[in-house]
Order: C-alpha cells, then sequence, then structure tokens
C-alpha cells in the first residue's frame, strides 16, 4: 500500500510490522508524519519500523531503538579503494575477471537485461545452501521485480562476450550518500572467472564517479551470527560494519507488548549462535539431499 507516496510493506499475521518497501535504501527524514497517516489508514499495523541512513549514526528521534547494521564501504576516489581499501585476494580476482574475458558496464534496463537475469536467477534452484527463492519465476515476474525504484537505481552487467553472467542493482538514497545492493549475483558456471568481484570493482568506480560516498551490500551481520563466508567476501573488499539505529514504533496495544516481549523479532534470531549454526547445517544436509547432483557457489 502507499502512504504519504512511499510504498509501504506489512509482514506477519500475529503481530504486523510494517516497513518502508525500500527498506535500508530509501529512508523516514520526517516520522511524525508517516506515523499518524499510518494509524489512519484503515489497516491494523502494530509496529512501524525503520532505519537511520548511514550519515546519522546517532539516535535522533525520541521511540524506541535498537541497533543493526550495514556492510558498507567508504568512497573517495576508485584509486583509493583499490591501493589501500581492499586485500589482495579481492584484488587478485577482479584482476582475474579481467584476464578470463569478463567485461562490466553499466547497462540501461531494458527486455534484454531482464532475461539475462532470468537466466541467472534460474541456473541454480540452491545457493548459500538454501533454497534459491528466484529460481523457477518467468520472465513477467523477474520483469516486474526489476522495475522497481527505476527512477534511482542503475545496474551494472558482467558479459563474457555477448553472454550475461552476473549483475547488480543499486538503488540510491534521497539524499545521494549511499547506493546500495538490491540484487547481486553471477552464474555459477564462470565462478572460476571472478565476475562478482569484477561488479564490486565496478560498482566502486560508479559510486566514485557520482560523488556517492557509501557503497552499501546489505548487513555485515545477522542476527547472533556474526561472520560468515558472505561477511568475509565483504570485508576483503573493503566493506565495514556500520552500526545504525532502527525504529520500532508501537501503533496499537499488540505493538507495545510485542515490542516488550520482543515478539518483533523472528524466534530464529534469537537462537544461540551454536544452535544456529546445527539448525543451518541440517538445512545444507536436507537440500544438498533433495537437489542431489546440483551444485552451488561455495
Amino acid at each position: 500500500m502507499k502512504i504519504c507516496g512511499r510504498e509501504i510493506k506489512v509482514l506477519g499475521r500475529f503481530v504486523r510490522i510494517a516497513r518502508l518497501e525500500a527498506d535500508s535504501y530509501h529512508f523516514v527524514d520526517n516520522p511524525d508524519v508517516l506515523l499518524n497517516a499510518l494509524r489512519r489508514c484503515g489497516t491494523r499495523i502494530d509496529l512501524f519500523t525503520f532505519m537511520q541512513r548511514l550519515l546519522d549514526r546517532s539516535p535522533k528521534f525520541d521511540y524506541p531503538v535498537e541497533w543493526d547494521n550495514l556492510a558498507a564501504v567508504p568512497i573517495s576516489r576508485f584509486d583509493q579503494w583499490w591501493a589501500a581499501q581492499i586485500r589482495d585476494k579481492a584484488r587478485t580476482k577482479a584482476r582475474r575477471a579481467q584476464k578470463k574475458g569478463v567485461i562490466v558496464r553499466e547497462v540501461p534496463f531494458s527486455a534484454e537485461l531482464v532475461k539475462g537475469i532470468w537466466a541467472i536467477y534460474n541456473e541454480c534452484p540452491i545457493r548459500q545452501g538454501r533454497r534459491f527463492p528466484h529460481y523457477g519465476k518467468d520472465l513477467e515476474t523477474v520483469y516486474r521485480e526489476e522495475a522497481t525504484f527505476l527512477d534511482s537505481s542503475f545496474f551494472i552487467g558482467a558479459f563474457l562476450g555477448d553472454k550475461l553472467i552476473g549483475f547488480v542493482k543499486l538503488v540510491i538514497d534521497e539524499t545521494r550518500t549511499q547506493a546500495a545492493t538490491m540484487n547481486i549475483l553471477s552464474m555459477v558456471e564462470h565462478r572460476d572467472k571472478a565476475p562478482t568481484n569484477a561488479l564490486i570493482a565496478q560498482a566502486v568506480r560508479s559510486c566514485a564517479e557520482r560523488g556517492i560516498p557509501y557503497l552499501v551490500y546489505a548487513r555485515f551481520a545477522y542476527g547472533r551470527h556474526q561472520r560468515s563466508g558472505l561477511s568475509d567476501f565483504k570485508e576483503q573488499n573493503g566493506f565495514q560494519r556500520f552500526d545504525l539505529p532502527r525504529y520500532y514504533v508501537p501503533l496499537t496495544h499488540l505493538g507495545r507488548a510485542a515490542l516488550q516481549l520482543g515478539l518483533h523479532h523472528r524466534f530464529v534470531d534469537r537462537l544461540p549462535e551454536s544452535i544456529v549454526d546445527r539448525l543451518r547445517d541440517l538445512r545444507n544436509a536436507w537440500y544438498s539431499r533433495k537437489f542431489q547432483g546440483v551444485k552451488e557457489p561455495a
């Protein structure tokens, strides 16, 4: 639904939690106006959550606050990032992509681009040990999803000849101070050519050329799980953890109770990390049996 010109999504059955459709890409600078409109919208919303942008790392609103995090790389010049901010392994992989013929460039949104993205999505049903949610989607659905936020986003493609083997969609916030990866993915078949590293390098270059001081790649840590292969990849490419205020504003009595009891967080996020790791191993084993013979990225 649209409130005050913003697309809002509401999740949850028992406790209904609303956030911006572009949460962590777009931000709320005047929350009072939006909150009043949410209370009057006619849809039950128990909690509304929003995050501050990277330039505002100290709480500035008088609402219940918790700490969230983003993985971001500060950008001044591309040469500075290349020479001093990334590790040798990431630099070597970006060079490998070039040596193996991978070309990266900004590309306009088009039916041809979407067709290439659709092929990447439908290459493999599992990624990072879990079912890949985009696998099996039809071309029309992929087009509709990739067409979101076109007025504030741009695409970068990694090509081997004429074939798209990887892409990233970046969304720029309203103040043009940060650009965040909404999607970044490469083909499993071409992992040896390190297209994702080449995409990160071009994303940094594109942000530097636009004068955007931060490139954001989702969260650095999720729940209690502080380290992973993905966080290591981000760190190798110069991304740092930035802790940011996230607000949870109760709009109903149920919302206030849920906030006090911690029901606004997923159950898995409240489990000890050792148990989460064990559950993750069991999930990976189950998917490995279900999709025998299917290889996924390491």
